[in-house]
Order: C-alpha cells, then structure tokens, then sequence
C-alpha cells in the first residue's frame, strides 16, 4: 500500500500558488486494507476515505469507463491491482495528472511538469471528451492562471469544439454549471472563463444570453468600446477590483442582458433595456438554479443600474423612491453591493477604468440621511398606519433634498 499526493496540490505547489486542501491517492489496497488501518469511508459512487488523523481525503486508486452521456455516465472500477500512472491518466489536465511521492519526488507520466513551465492547459489524454464538465473546469483553470500567463493548448480547444458539436455539452445539469460558473467567478480573471466558453461555442449553449451580447453596438460617446460584449467583460473585470463576493460579480456579468434583446433597427440605443433585461436574469438564475441572494442582486443591478448612473440627476422623490424599491432600508448589504456592481460598470470602458464616481457616495449619504428619520418621534405627534407611512416618506424625502442645498 502506497499513498500519494496528487492533483491541485502538487500542481499549485509547483506553481507557488496558494492552496489549502490536499488530496491523496492510495495505490495496492482495498477498502477492508483502508477500513483496517482506521480510515473512515465516505465516498459513494467510488472508495474515498478521511484520514484518522488529518481528516484529508484519501481515494483508491480507480479507472474509469464511459458507459452513458453527461457526465455521469460512468462505470468506476477501484482495485489494489490498478496502478498510479492507470489512476493520473483518467484526469483531466496533464498539469492535475502529477504525483508526489512520500520521499517529494515527482511522478509525472504525462509531462504536466513541462506544461506548468511551458503555461499550458492540456487534456491528458482522448477520454477528456467522455466528461463534458471538463470544458468548465479548463475554463475555470484559464480564469485561474491567466495573469501567470496560462493559455489552452489549440488540440484541447479543438477537443472541446468537438465536444460542443457532439452535444456533450447538453448533458450537464444546472446545479453542477452552476457550481463551476460560481468557482470561476471567485477565481482571479473570470472574464477569461467566459471567453474561453465563448471560443469552444459552449457558451452560446450554457447563458446563450450573454453569448448574444458581442457583436450588439452601444453609442460610442458613452461606450467608447462600442460592443456590449466587450463591455460586459470589462465589467466583470471591474467588479473584480471591487469586490471579491461572486455575488457583485454575477450582477456585473448579467446587468446588461436587454441589450440582446434590443431589435437592430433601433441599434446603438437600447431604450428600456434595464426592465427586459431583468426579466432576463430571472430566466438565467431559474434554468441554472442560482441561489436567491445572487439573484436578487443580479436582478436589481440589471433593472436599476441605470439609476445609480443618473443619481446625480435624480429629484429626491425619485432617489428615496429608487431606495425603496432597491429594499436599501431593510438590506443595506445588498444595496452596498448593488453600488458595486454599478460602479464597475461605470469603469468597465475605456478611459474610465480609474476615475472617481460619486454617484455612490450620494446614494450612501442619501440612505443615512433618509435613514434618521425619527419613527418615534413621528408616533408621538399622532401618525400612525398609512399617515405614518406617508409621513416618513416625506421626511425621507425632505432630508435627502437638503444633502443638495
């Protein structure tokens, strides 16, 4: 019985990138070898074991073989017989196909060494294309390791493109896109997942609604860049610089998606795009089954972005209206993020990526200042129910005036 690092560990160590999880693989020993040595079994579809004393995980080594589409379709088969190099060879990226062994050495039968030092992201071998999910996790990695310089190697971009058109990439199921998209948009670059997804034609397939973006005008005096796709991703980019929270950069991704929709005879303007667009980001987080927090904040940059632009302009009904239907008094967190996201897309043109906004410091100050209003104050003067609520609207709105004068 041998045990062996493997995976992201060894890889990310060669890279001095940091990681926290180690996994391991334990070649020549059977499930009753591992139970005997006081390893606690958890795995279901294959023999994962937690360490007695670490609680890291350990897995028997194990081949794979494609027995239906999508990427569960496949027949595992874990025995003492099957050897490391059997076991590196069902993963996925030569440069997660890398051993190392108790004495540090490295056991690397399909070169990834050379291909973390070369930054290429390359399948292992032709059953890459039996696991459509693979496409998301190369786009993952390339939103990874893009600022290391990492780019995918033209015959796994090609094997992906095969995979597209095979429809493999129909096969997977919302919860697990959704699980990689979430990853990647936690990762450094995420615009370079959706580039990635876009150059292997899966994108059109996973958020067609985004993928309708490129190539669709914007008036140039506003958005230098022109294309909305293009501005999209620098968007993204932004709420990067912003916020670390996949959250912000989920509305920063999705907050334009009317301009799709926008008919070419009305091109580049896009009126009313904030409401359709809206509708939209609905759709998206209902098909891939988003969780509700990053909905609403997606749902609301894309109906309201447009406000937060304009906030200087606002009269202030209209700014403690737009407060209200933001629910910025009862989830002041969210409404902070909603700021973010829309001063990233502010900044994600040209020209604009440093320059200073004040719109949200006026939005912030117009919260507090409609935030003071003494509730009981207002109780003791007789207001209650509807006059009590008309009574601190207008309150709100008259503190919110006087920020301007």
């Amino acid at each position: 019985m041998k045990t062996y690092l493997v995976g992201g560990a060894v890889r990310d160590e060669l890279l001095d990138y940091p990681f926290s999880e180690k996994d391991w693989v334990v070649v020549g020993a059977t499930v009753d070898d591992m139970v005997a040595a006081g390893y606690q079994q958890v795995g279901k579809d294959f023999p994962v074991f937690l360490h007695p004393d670490t609680k890291q995980e350990h897995a028997l080594a194990r081949t794979e073989r494609k027995t239906s589409p999508g990427y569960k379709g496949f027949e595992v088969h874990a025995s003492s017989e099957i050897t490391l190099e059997q076991d590196l060879e069902r993963r996925d990226l030569t440069i997660n196909a890398i051993a190392k062994d108790e004495k540090g050495e490295l056991i690397d039968p399909f070169n990834g060494v050379k291909d973390i030092h070369d930054k290429i992201l390359r399948h292992v071998s032709p059953a890459f294309s039996e696991d459509p999910v693979r496409i998301l996790r190369v786009a993952r990695f390339a939103a990874r390791y893009l600022h290391l310089g990492f780019i995918v190697a033209d015959e796994t971009m090609q094997l992906m493109k095969d995979m597209v058109a095979a429809g493999e990439i129909d096969a997977l199921v919302a919860e697990r896109v959704w699980q990689e998209m979430n990853k990647a948009l936690g990762e450094r670059s995420p615009s370079q997942f959706i580039e990635v997804l876009r150059d292997c034609g899966a994108l059109k397939i996973l958020l067609p609604e985004v993928d309708c973006l490129f190539g669709v005008p914007q008036p140039e005096e506003h958005h230098p860049e022109i294309d909305t796709g293009i501005h999209t991703l620098m968007v993204l980019q932004q709420a990067c610089k912003l916020s670390k929270d996949t959250d912000v950069r989920l509305a920063a991704l999705l907050h334009d998606l009317g301009k799709g929709t926008t008919p070419e005879s009305e091109w580049p303007r896009h009126i009313n795009h904030e409401s359709r667009g809206a509708k939209l980001v609905l759709d998206v987080c209902k098909r891939l089954r988003i969780p509700n927090e990053h909905r609403d904040l997606a749902e609301r940059t894309a109906r309201f972005h447009l406000h937060y632009h304009r906030a200087l302009e606002l009269k202030p009904e209209t700014v403690v209206k737009t407060l209200e239907q933001l629910d910025a008094f009862r989830k002041p967190e969210r409404f902070e993020k909603f700021l973010l996201a829309s001063e990233a897309d502010a900044r994600g043109r040209p020209g604009f990526e440093d320059k200073r906004f004040e719109q949200g410091d006026y939005f912030r100050k117009a919260l507090k200042a409609a935030n003071s209003v003494d509730v009981s104050a207002l109780r003791e003067q007789g207001f209650e129910n509807m006059q009590l609520a008309d009574k601190i609207k207008q309150e709100r709105v008259r503190l919110v005036k006087a920020l301007k004068s």
